[in-house]
């Protein structure tokens, strides 16, 4: 699945409550506080899949390692830090290896022009 159709609204809460075996009053408050960000039209909530997966890997985290709420948002702002982070390293890589592949076509075009 493309990275856009992951954060397409596509759900209801009533729906997404059923999908996860949890009640909707859970995904309210995981809203409340600040876990999740769902779509609005109007006003319902519409959950992208990327919401789902985020809302999975928090129930991971309260039912099977037993983290409460605090623990919780401790884990999401630390997991959002370290993402950027990779991002960042990647952007830097890729400058690298322009910089590095600079300095080799550099490197040839004197080679060939000192012959």
């Amino acid at each position: 699945m493309k990275k856009k159709d992951e954060e397409l609204p596509a759900y209801f809460i009533s729906i997404v409550s059923k999908m996860l075996n949890v009640h909707p009053q859970t995904l309210r408050l995981y809203e409340r506080e600040g876990f999740i960000c769902p779509k609005r039209t109007k006003k319902q909530r519409l959950y992208s899949e990327k919401d789902i997966d985020r809302l999975n890997f928090i129930l991971q985290l309260t039912r099977e390692m037993g983290v409460n709420r605090a623990g919780v948002d401790i884990i999401l702002r630390l997991r959002q830090r370290m993402e950027i982070l990779q991002r960042e390293m990647e952007d830097m890589m890729d400058l690298l290896e322009d910089e590095t592949r600079r300095d080799f076509k550099e490197k040839i075009r004197k080679a060939f022009n000192e012959e």
